[in-house]
């Protein structure tokens, strides 16, 4: 399957802009920049992550990841019920 050119592309162009609108396309070709970049990012960002767990564990031999935080859970507040039976 080859890409359009000529004569196909000109008449997706103006199928596009008559469904969306010409006022509607900048705002929309923006927002595809905007999420194209976004994914440019993340993936770079995936690809940093990768990379430094290769430079931790080349360093002095410690290869002991630091424990993740623990959360604590909320205290429990007693019910009407169990008031109650207690009293």
């Amino acid at each position: 399957m080859t890409l359009p050119r000529g004569w196909e592309l000109i008449l997706i162009v103006v199928v596009i802009v008559l469904l969306f609108g010409a006022k509607r396309m900048p705002d929309a070709a923006r927002s595809v920049g905007r999420s194209l970049r976004i994914f440019k990012a993340e993936t770079k960002g995936l690809a940093d992550d990768d990379a430094k767990p290769e430079s931790l564990t080349a360093g002095d031999g410690d290869s002991a990841a630091a424990p993740a935080p623990v959360q604590s859970t909320p205290p429990v507040k007693d019910t009407p019920a169990q008031e109650r039976t207690e009293g």
